[in-house]
């Protein structure tokens, strides 16, 4: 039957079968057939205060009446009794769950969840998200709506954490996004401080692969209780046994990274894509069970409510950040003690090497909350919850805000050290200036220290010539994401090739080691074990993929600068069949000079516009990266050399005029198309002594020195 406030205070009259009250109808269309399925009434708290007062009424009528107990001739009538007892019913379920109005609009701690979903790239983990907003009921715009950012939708990949919450029978989830890519493991490390748990979605027909094991070693670091989650089992090549494969390969990665009290962890299984969870194997659960329900009790059922003193004063570490045009700083983090309202006095702590240091004071301007897609704004909140405020404009990510009395300051996530570093600077080719609108130093110096603030993982420090600044990240895919971002807003800049970050302990140099993760068809085996094998890789284990046919699955460890490029190789090679995963591994000894990886280059020694006839014959010397009509200047790159050496050529020569006559000579050249490099693969193919020229209309590549003659001193001067 139905447990609303309006059940509690109605009653079913035989004859008509409409809800009455005291003799009037209350609702109409309300009967006592439908009663069972009415929606509840949205003013709930309305209804419990007037149960409330009902229930006094009654109670002082009656000691009124008779101060005495009640004889038997004398009772109430059957309603009064039922009556009687359904509003004490309400009265004492009110006094064991207090509404959110008995705390002054504070959520109770006690129904929040904090939980995290996090899993390798490519493993379901937006499209969950997406199925899990849809049976709260959120409003979902499109496909993959946690990836709010244009680059996120066109590559299909999620670059940022992401905090929304969701209501599910009287608890308030609160879900977090990451991501699943190795280069952004930073966005991970910041946001597992937040949560209690987390749903470790695994692919059921991969298995765990090296991201998984890096995001799970993240959440057992801070002592999360995953829920694990066995998704695309609907796949045809995916069975019972294949799932307990899987299953026990997770249990060996929980017990290899050191887990305990982990090791009991449930497990679920399930097809995001068809919008559905089960606690048991199933290819296609009944229609009546396809939903996400499982999932949902399960996360409320195992997931701990956080510990929370509403007492206490204000605290809260910030963990995200964004801007606004008209509030300012929005600092996003988990309250960790007492209550912030807006108009409260607040004030921003870091911690320094000298103690802690005040950054700022002011107050709460407004408080917000992610609910679905949207965002609401919300008068209070408590410990425990994940809210948004603004109001400050000094501190950032890793800082905390807190009462002003508060004096301490939380500690900050700790991030693993960057691997690798690029050089940003101004753009001084022949061409600069044309397509840009921010092309100073200064600008591009702004908004590299803008992207630290909100970015950990990045550091930004002083480069090593006037107006350039190194950058250093985790990865070549994490800097190219920045580039292009900077390309889309207007930048012009130049960027050198990636180097890698060395570490010298005891004398003895270390450099950052990768675990790559490759499966092929077998034919490709060979290309893969060449490739790596040159670039100091080391063979770990090598088998057949479960499931498939012709398939095999290669583990390696690799340096990071020897996997500098090999992604752009590995895909032309493989047409697209085949996949890798790399993850950071740790620092070990250095494994010596790489081989050869890539050959020389075809270097432009004219300026102008490039003319078919000129590469006609320049076809036959290696790959084209320009076509005619294209712009070029001294010094730029043109293409690649089919030797190890590089070629000074002149694209931009022109047919002499002569007094012999030649009608439809000219229409026969044929050339092929030129490859032409996303950023990403620009990145990985520049070598040490060329740049990457990066405009908001095109990518060139150049050598660092434009003039032929400086560029043989300057490899001299290297030699001596």
């Amino acid at each position: 039957t139905h447990t609303g406030p309006l059940a509690r205070q109605t009653r079913p009259k035989p004859s008509t079968g409409r809800v009455y009250l005291r003799g009037r109808v209350l609702r109409p269309d309300l009967t006592a057939q439908n009663l069972a399925h009415a929606p509840p009434s949205p003013a709930a708290a309305t209804n419990d205060m007037a149960a409330a007062l009902l229930l006094r009424g009654l109670r002082s009528s009656a000691s009124r009446a008779r101060p005495a107990f009640l004889s038997p001739a004398s009772a109430p009538p059957p309603f009064a009794s039922s009556l009687l007892h359904r509003l004490y019913s309400s009265a004492a379920a009110s006094a064991a769950s207090p509404p959110a109005s008995a705390l002054g609009g504070v959520t109770d701690p006690a129904r929040i969840r904090n939980v995290a979903v996090i899993a390798h790239v490519d493993h379901g983990k937006t499209t969950l998200m997406d199925r899990l907003l849809r049976q709260c009921g959120a409003d979902i715009p499109h496909e993959r709506a946690m990836d709010n950012i244009s680059l996120e939708r066109e590559r299909g990949i999620t670059i940022s954490s992401k905090v929304t919450s969701v209501s599910w029978k009287e608890n308030e989830l609160n879900m977090v996004d990451t991501p699943g890519h190795a280069d952004f493991g930073g966005e991970v490390e910041r946001v597992v401080g937040m949560v209690e748990g987390a749903v470790l979605v695994v692919d059921a027909g991969e298995g765990p692969l090296a991201q998984t094991k890096f995001v799970l070693s993240k959440a057992l670091k801070y002592g999360l209780r995953p829920i694990l989650l066995l998704n695309k089992v609907d796949r045809p090549s995916v069975s019972e046994e294949t799932c307990n494969e899987v299953e026990s390969l997770v249990f060996d990665l929980f017990a290899n990274l050191g887990a305990t009290e982990q090791l009991d962890f449930p497990v679920l299984y399930a097809s995001a894509k068809e919008g559905w969870a089960s606690l048991k194997f199933t290819k296609c659960p009944p229609d009546s069970e396809k939903n996400m329900s499982p999932l949902l009790d399960s996360i409320v059922q195992h997931v701990r409510s956080p510990k929370a003193d509403l007492e206490a004063p204000f605290q809260m570490l910030v963990s995200m950040m964004e801007r606004d045009f008209y509030l300012g700083r929005i600092l996003t983090g988990r309250v960790t003690s007492g209550v912030i309202r807006v108009g409260d006095k607040v004030h921003g702590l870091r911690i320094t090497d000298e103690g802690v240091q005040k950054i700022e004071d002011g107050k709460v301007v407004k408080l917000m909350k992610k609910k679905g897609t949207s965002m609401a704004v919300i008068e209070a909140a408590g410990a425990g919850d994940i809210i948004s405020m603004a109001g400050l404009s000094g501190p950032a990510i890793g800082h905390t805000v807190a009462n002003p009395e508060v004096l301490t300051a939380l500690p900050a996530v700790e991030l693993d050290p960057p691997t690798i570093s690029m050089t940003f600077g101004v753009n001084d080719s022949p061409l600069a200036g044309r397509d840009g609108t921010h092309v100073t130093g200064a600008k591009i110096g702004n908004r590299l220290m803008a992207e630290a603030e909100t970015n950990l993982a990045i550091n930004v420090l002083p480069g090593p010539l006037s107006e350039s600044y190194e950058v250093q990240g985790r990865g070549e895919l994490q800097l190219g994401i920045l580039i292009e971002n900077m390309r889309r807003e207007g930048f012009e800049l130049s960027v050198s090739p990636p180097r890698v970050m060395y570490k010298t302990e005891r004398g003895e140099r270390l450099e950052p080691i990768e675990e790559v993760t490759v499966e092929v068809d077998e034919e490709h085996i060979g290309f893969v074990l060449e490739t790596l094998n040159n670039r100091k890789g080391e063979l770990l284990d090598m088998g057949p993929v479960p499931g498939t046919t012709g398939r095999t699955r290669v583990f390696m460890t690799c340096p990071s600068r020897g996997l500098v490029g090999v992604k752009g190789v590995f895909n032309s090679f493989t047409r697209g069949t085949g996949f890798m995963h790399r993850a950071f591994q740790a620092y070990a000894k250095y494994r010596g000079p790489l081989g050869t990886v890539r050959k020389g280059v075809l270097v432009s020694v004219g300026r102008g516009f490039i003319t078919s006839h000129a590469l006609m014959s320049l076809e036959a010397r290696g790959t084209l990266f320009v076509s005619p009509g294209m712009e070029t200047y001294e010094g730029m790159i043109v293409g690649e050399h089919s030797r190890d050496s590089d070629l000074e050529i002149n694209p931009v020569r022109t047919k002499e005029l002569t007094n012999i006559r030649a009608p439809g000579k000219d229409e026969n050249i044929r050339l092929s198309p030129p490859r032409l490099m996303t950023l990403e693969e620009a990145i990985g193919y520049v070598a040490v002594d060329e740049l990457i020229e990066v405009t908001p209309k095109v990518i060139r590549l150049r050598k660092k020195y434009l003039d032929a003659n400086k560029r043989k001193m300057m490899k001299n001067k290297i030699m001596q």
